[in-house]
């Protein structure tokens, strides 16, 4: 069940942005790998297995972060 204590009120600690890094776009921390493109994947239905098969350089809980990361923004 959703807790709103336990929702972040910051882009968690894998989301960063680098302007010289794919044009400053949000990414998941030390890829290369934009959270749109984690999102765009979530949208197309994939699992966050077959996610981590296709980019097995996203860290554990990335996936989870991107989808904070777009929670944070939509607030």
């Amino acid at each position: 069940m959703w807790d709103p204590e336990t929702v972040e009120t910051e882009p968690p600690d894998l989301i960063d942005a680098d302007p010289t890094v794919v044009h400053g776009q949000a990414r998941i921390r030390g890829t290369r790998i934009p959270v749109s493109v984690v999102l765009d994947c979530l949208a197309t239905g994939m699992t966050e297995e077959q996610i981590r098969a296709q980019y097995p350089s996203l860290p554990t809980g990335a996936v989870n972060a991107a989808l904070a990361h777009a929670a944070f923004l939509a607030r």
